[in-house]
């Protein structure tokens, strides 16, 4: 397409766009789908818009917020433009996701290495990528998110990370890498569910588009996934249940999707029971199913909080029968130390040194400031900078140094003064908008992507990526706790 009419004729956009460049053509990755978006018009995606929004709540697709310590249910905004990823792009994603899960993973086992592995060796239970000089011995003992007790809580061979959810951002240059999510990424089940949406309301859209990925087709590898981290005392086809904490959840849609599309059971810590071979099962319908992998949903913090019916911690109960070889918990705890944000800016030198591979995706230039050097150089920039807690997710304590006021400027650089190690600095992306309607009219809105890749037998990115899109022009908050929306991600293989 040369030139653009209708939906697209004022479509300018501040930054780079995915669909329509500088001098305001539609891009040719964009073609097979804007004659289909002009032939609906504003009138036609705003009704697609009404039939998504009353579909998604007849099926509860929300997700909740904390709001003054009671959970809010919310609706999960889908706009009716799809987001299209050309072949060659997502390979490259895909291998890039995918060698950085492989790392980190290779990380978290060194991290949890048995204790004693080399005895008589000054040394010796310090990680491999330690004593090699490649990390500083800093960035396991005393990150936040590092759990000593974790170690017994993986079998031998077990990925730690079974399920990783990888942000990327597109720069005028290319893909970035803005951050790692390791514990309990979500994302995935909302990825699929945008694709039923999406499709009920606008099924002349897909029309005439071959090669497109399905993302229902990233459930079957989840669950060879989890089934591949059984333990070794399972015999047969491994059981698998999800294991949440109900209702309470911020994601609990989510859940009750992914274990109705796997076919598994849903486990609450009052449906946990222990066996006596050492093992647990769960109660389903009345009856105690034995379960060998629990692909836990909710964060490790709460397990000690929470009982089975008898009245034992659940972090007791499980940690028990992962030791006696019985249970394997997918992701297991722990993961905190390779998602921290100052593990982030090392991750090029876990690939090299892990792998012998080079990264295949660019990182955001960042400063640790618990790294005397990294504060020096920064102290004076965080106006120009995004400042970051290290062991925050979900876009919690992020500060946007650009649109600070003055007041805020100094109450950030005085918290950063007294606790410098708990807190990282960012260049700012000038990441990439995609064509979002608004209103009714078609306007470019800043998206992430957050890619997830599954670990088992062999990593792989499976093909349900969600792209979140700010929905307030110039906003770069993306996350829906912070009003955000999503899109349909079109993966042209």
């Amino acid at each position: 397409m040369t030139g653009t009419t209708g939906l697209f004729e004022h479509y300018r956009s501040p930054t780079v766009d995915e669909a329509v460049d500088d001098a305001g053509t539609v891009r040719s990755g964009y073609g097979p789908v804007v004659p289909a978006l002009e032939e609906l018009g504003g009138v036609g995606l705003a009704a697609a818009v009404g039939e998504m929004g009353r579909e998604r709540r007849a099926r509860g697709v929300v997700f909740g917020t904390f709001v003054d310590g009671e959970l809010v249910e919310h609706p999960f905004p889908l706009d009716p433009l799809p987001r299209l990823v050309p072949a060659a792009e997502w390979a490259k994603l895909a291998r890039g996701v995918e060698q950085r899960t492989r790392a980190l993973n290779a990380f978290l086992a060194d991290a949890y290495r048995p204790a004693g592995r080399r005895r008589g060796d000054a040394g010796a239970d310090r990680p491999e990528a330690v004593r090699a000089g490649v990390l500083p011995e800093w960035l396991v003992t005393r990150s936040p998110g590092y759990r000593p007790g974790a170690a017994s809580l993986a079998g031998p061979g077990q990925a730690r990370v079974a399920v990783a959810g990888m942000d990327l951002l597109r720069a005028a240059d290319g893909w970035v890498v803005l951050e790692d999510n390791l514990r309990v990424p979500s994302g995935l089940g909302y990825a699929i569910v945008n694709r039923d949406s999406a499709r009920a309301a606008l099924p002349g859209l897909f029309d005439g588009v071959p090669g497109l990925a399905e993302p229902h087709d990233a459930v079957a590898v989840l669950r060879a996934a989890l089934a591949d981290a059984a333990p070794p005392a399972c015999a047969g086809t491994p059981r698998l249940a999800l294991l949440t904490d109900g209702p309470v959840n911020t994601a609990w849609f989510e859940h009750r999707l992914l274990a109705e599309a796997m076919g598994i059971p849903i486990a609450t810590p009052d449906t946990l029971w222990a066996r006596a071979d050492g093992g647990v099962e769960v109660a389903v319908d009345g009856d105690r199913v034995p379960v060998d992998v629990l692909y836990r949903r909710f964060d490790e913090d709460d397990l000690a909080a929470h009982l089975n019916p008898v009245g034992t911690p659940l972090d007791v109960l499980l940690g028990e029968a992962v030791r006696a070889g019985r249970l394997a918990l997918a992701n297991v705890p722990g993961n905190g130390v390779a998602d921290d944000k100052a593990t982030y800016c090392h991750v090029p030198a876990m690939i090299r040194f892990y792998l012998g591979e080079e990264p295949v995706l660019d990182a955001v230039p960042t400063w640790v400031l618990a790294d005397e050097a990294d504060y020096a150089a920064v102290r004076d920039r965080l106006g120009e900078l995004v400042v970051k807690p290290v062991d925050g997710y979900g876009g919690q304590g992020v500060v946007f140094g650009p649109t600070c006021s003055a007041a805020e400027l100094a109450e950030l650089q005085a918290e950063v003064a007294a606790t410098p190690h708990r807190f990282v600095a960012q260049e700012p992306v000038d990441f990439s908008t995609v064509p979002t309607l608004v209103d009714g009219v078609v306007q470019p809105r800043r998206a992430d992507l957050r890619v997830f890749a599954v670990a088992g037998a062999v990593t792989r990115a499976v093909p349900a990526p969600l792209t979140r899109v700010a929905l307030e022009e110039g906003s770069l908050l993306v996350n829906s706790s912070r009003g955000g929306g999503s899109k349909d991600t079109w993966l042209l293989l």
